[in-house]
């Protein structure tokens, strides 16, 4: 590997250390790289500390450092995407776009341009290469795997794609970051790039666009209640608005669905769900490989963690068709339906 360039992306994270720190030890001639991406300028952020969290690092390595500025990039891919995607009544998912638009395209781009044959990441996924065709997997370690954002990328990306950390645990990336004396050995875990982290989602679109409070209605249309603004709810959630009705009050009641025009929420005791014989669209769909045979059984994932369920893929004139074989919960629209066969990621779709 001695001929062969990779670029790390350094967040200032342990994860991404320990996968610069193995690529080094594989014989690879290694460059950390910190990727700048945007934020509001009224909204805290601590990128610089986490910048120099990865400088140190590099200089523990003794590799070379660059920063790679994706702020347009994530501003105009993630950013206001996501306020579009609220003010259009769906729920988005910044994480999926910011892989696809800002790590494994600013950044790949930035990587390809500047001499790299390969970038890496701190993923818990994996990708393995099979008679030229690079396929992506989950992660080792269940409970860290993040296969789940990564399904928009192709056979162009994943061919320059290397995942360091995604055969081990989490634990043991510690362990090992701690034998190595990386400076980043004891660092909790990073939330993510400050706008993808614990925000107040009403605070954060308020700054973007209007919030007007509306009523709650009960499935028959009876007003039942007070919502902040229609925008911000999500199915299945049950906080966040008020229910006025004293009798009815101390039962859960949960979002089914919203109407942006009239800027209604309507909710109900029980949650919304999808039946077995029903369907869930799926529209910009992307395949990691080879698109699979339609008809297959595929196990899918609506939502992170979640615990994946069989259904079955289906082509129906030009719309792509995933029919759960299990009842699930019925996920918003706007939101990654994630397509897996045993451990391979094979691409997925966003909720229509």
């Amino acid at each position: 590997m001695k001929n062969k360039t990779v670029f790390v992306g350094l967040s200032g994270g342990v994860d991404s250390s320990v996968a610069a720190f193995r690529l080094l030890k594989q014989g690879y001639k290694v460059v950390g790289v910190f990727i700048k991406v945007w934020h509001p300028d009224w909204l805290e952020c601590n990128w610089e500390e986490e910048r120099l969290d990865a400088m140190r690092v590099a200089a523990h390595l003794g590799i070379p450092f660059l920063t790679c500025d994706a702020e347009e990039d994530y501003r105009r891919d993630v950013g206001e995407y996501f306020v579009r995607e609220y003010q259009a009544g769906r729920v988005p998912n910044p994480d999926v776009m910011c892989n696809r638009y800002v790590k494994f395209g600013a950044f790949l781009r930035f990587a390809l341009r500047n001499g790299a044959d390969y970038i890496a990441t701190g993923h818990y996924a994996r990708v393995m290469e099979d008679e030229g065709v690079f396929r992506l997997y989950k992660g080792v370690d269940r409970n860290k795997d993040q296969s789940y954002f990564l399904w928009t990328l192709t056979q162009n990306e994943l061919s320059h794609l290397l995942l360091p950390i995604g055969d081990t645990n989490k634990e043991d990336i510690r362990k090992e970051a701690e034998k190595a004396g990386l400076p980043t050995a004891v660092k909790k875990d990073s939330q993510g790039v400050c706008f993808l982290g614990h925000i107040d989602i009403p605070h954060f679109l308020s700054h973007y666009t209007e919030l007007s409070s509306g009523p709650v209605l009960d499935i028959h249309g009876n007003r039942i209640g007070t919502h902040k603004g229609a925008l911000v709810y999500t199915l299945g959630q049950r906080h966040g608005f008020i229910i006025d009705n004293k009798s009815t009050a101390s039962a859960p009641h949960f979002v089914v669905a919203k109407d942006m025009e009239s800027n209604t929420v309507i909710v109900d005791t029980a949650p919304p769900v999808v039946v077995p014989g029903s369907h869930i669209y799926l529209e910009s769909v992307s395949w990691t490989a080879e698109p699979p045979k339609f008809d297959a059984t595929v196990s899918a994932m609506s939502r992170y963690r979640q615990e994946p369920f069989i259904a079955k893929l289906a082509l129906e004139g030009d719309e792509i068709v995933v029919y759960p074989e299990v009842e699930v919960e019925k996920p918003p629209a706007g939101q990654s339906c994630v397509l897996y066969q045993g451990d391979e990621c094979i691409g997925g779709g966003v909720i229509g």
